[in-house]
């Protein structure tokens, strides 16, 4: 298949999507550009915080972002290209986008909280407790995996012990660029300097830490020192107040991510105009099963597909981001579309990008170059070589590629350490209520500092010690908070008397895809406990088997049965 073809279509369908069942959706559930959103209504200086529509989609884009649509679509890849699109065009449209939107919708209209209180309100607080328990598990595991990366990007030294100068770069690059971003949020929100002049200012000085990074990188540590020194910054940047650091620096980041796009378009186009890119060297369809990448096979198409493209398609942690931060600065009802139905688009399109990637070095995967990041930059650099002219630039665009993904990794990582703090705090609290409501013990724990620093120690105590043993439960673990946030925004928009069917496909595959996965993964450890950590991941999947089916029949009730909430009965 044409690669120019599948990405040009692709695009062109996920725009008639938007204009389409985004403004459907829209006008189903009622947005109201008059409603004062909670940014406002709760204003507070520190999470509160009002956004102009381009700096919260750079937020929220940047952190959704990650390397998740990167790596999704090219370890997906070994079923053909074929499903692959169908899954990204259809998930995203129909499933991941509605996920994303009608999580940011219903935290906005409850008060900016997360999808807990909209769980406790709609379904039951015995609910709301069961979904933070599961989500603040995810976040965790989300926080150990990005430190661990992050950590092992900026390891400067290499596996005999001599110095690594370009995880050394992109060490130092990233220094200066939250340098840069802190500075942009002081002329921005307390000097009062206009967003045009401050963005044209932000991109040049982007190029400038690139330049200085490239070229003057002195400092050089290990992985473990580096996990401390990232612990400390997600520790400092998760409790600061968002203008200062979060807002900035992700609006800021987006444009890293804009060029990486800029640049994957011109290479796969270019490759194409000059014959050397016509066709996709994936097949259309290799199989129901991974023969591919066997020993460690994927296993069977269903589930394995849409568990492996999450962020391309649908991924529960979406849904955190969106009512965890975005919901909070959120400046008018009206941004709800274009930064949540509209950023998840993005990420579809950034996936047919990697899947186009991997089709042009097919060959080179199936060789053994498996690393998604390394896939993803290699093909890309390679497609943008064969344009006349730019053979020498090589190099020097897959280095700039793999800075943006790493650069992309700390975004969401300090983003998850905050919505774990969020998650933390809502445990202790009754519905409606906040930290500064309550005495005593809760009053210790919710506080803000205190709910980081356990969030802290826990995800980087997990990434140093052995994460990796329950990371292959985190796919099923992140598609499965989908199904769980599309059902609790489901039983809201029932309960108010909106149409909420949409939601009802996507919850239902969502919940048997994962329920799939979970008991795939059971029987698996079952079969031989003596694996290291088989024990650990056996538990971990039964109990998150169980507690899916408790909140799928706690909702199911509320949805389908006319069960009315406990909240709605006072």
């Amino acid at each position: 298949m044409n690669a120019v073809l599948v990405l040009l279509v692709g695009c062109a369908i996920l725009v008639v999507g938007y204009l389409t069942y985004g403004k459907w959706l829209s006008e189903q559930w009622g947005v109201d550009d008059s409603r004062v959103t909670p940014a406002h209504e709760l204003e507070d200086g520190m999470d509160y915080v009002p956004a102009k529509a381009p700096v919260l989609m750079g937020h929220h884009f940047s952190s959704i972002a990650g390397a998740g649509p990167i790596n999704g679509p090219i370890q997906a890849a070994v079923f053909g290209w074929v499903p692959v699109v169908l899954w990204v065009l259809i998930g995203g449209i129909f499933f991941g986008a509605v996920h994303d939107y009608g999580a940011l919708f219903a935290s906005i209209r409850h008060k900016g909280q997360s999808i807990g209180e909209v769980v406790a309100l709609n379904i039951g607080e015995r609910a709301k407790k069961l979904f933070i328990i599961f989500s603040y598990l995810t976040l965790i595991l989300v926080v150990a995996a990005f430190a661990s990366i992050v950590a092992g990007t900026f390891n400067g030294f290499n596996a005999d012990g001599t110095q690594n100068a370009d995880n050394a770069s992109v060490a130092m690059i990233s220094i200066l660029f939250i340098l840069m971003a802190i500075i942009f949020g002081l002329c921005v929100y307390r000097r009062g300097a206009p967003l045009s002049v401050a963005t044209i200012a932000g991109v040049i000085g982007i190029v400038i830490c690139l330049v200085i990074g490239l070229n003057f990188h002195p400092i050089y540590l290990s992985t473990n020192v580096w996990m401390w020194i990232v612990g400390v910054y997600i520790l400092i940047a998760s409790v600061a107040p968002v203008w200062i650091l979060l807002q900035p620096r992700d609006y800021l980041s987006s444009f890293l991510l804009y060029g990486m796009m800029v640049i994957a378009a011109v290479g796969i186009i270019g490759a194409g105009i000059t014959g050397a890119n016509l066709n996709m060297e994936i097949p259309a369809f290799t199989g129901f099963h991974d023969e591919i990448t066997t020993p460690s096979s994927l296993g069977y198409l269903f589930p394995a597909l849409f568990v492996t493209i999450a962020c391309g398609a649908i991924s529960g942690f979406h849904s955190l981001v969106g009512s965890g931060t975005t919901a909070k600065q959120l400046d008018h009802e009206r941004d709800a579309k274009p930064i949540a139905y509209g950023g998840m688009l993005i990420e579809c399109a950034l996936a047919l990008i990697s899947l186009c990637a991997v089709g042009f070095i097919w060959q080179d995967y199936l060789a053994g170059t498996r690393t998604p990041t390394v896939v993803f930059a290699t093909g890309l650099s390679k497609m943008v070589a064969t344009i006349p002219g730019l053979a020498g630039a090589e190099g020097t665009i897959r280095a700039l590629l793999v800075l943006t993904v790493s650069a992309f990794c700390l975004t969401s990582l300090d983003t998850a350490t905050r919505l774990a703090r969020y998650m933390f705090q809502e445990f202790w609290l009754a519905p409606g209520e906040t930290y500064k409501d309550v005495t005593g013990v809760k009053a210790v724990l919710c506080n803000p500092l205190v709910a980081t620093a356990i969030t802290v120690v826990l995800g980087i105590g997990l990434g140093m010690t052995g994460y990796s043993i329950i990371w292959p439960l985190f796919g099923a673990a992140n598609q499965l908070l989908a199904a769980l946030a599309l059902l609790a925004v489901c039983a809201w928009l029932g309960n108010i008397g909106k149409n909420n069917k949409m939601f009802i496909p996507p919850m239902i595959f969502m919940l048997i895809v994962t329920l799939t996965s979970l008991a795939f993964t059971i029987k698996g450890q079952l079969s031989d406990l003596s694996v290291a950590g088989a024990p650990i991941r056996l538990v971990i999947a039964v109990v998150l088997f169980v507690l899916a089916l408790v909140l799928a029949w706690e909702g199911a009730q509320v949805v389908f049965m006319g069960r009315k909430p406990e909240a709605a009965k006072k």
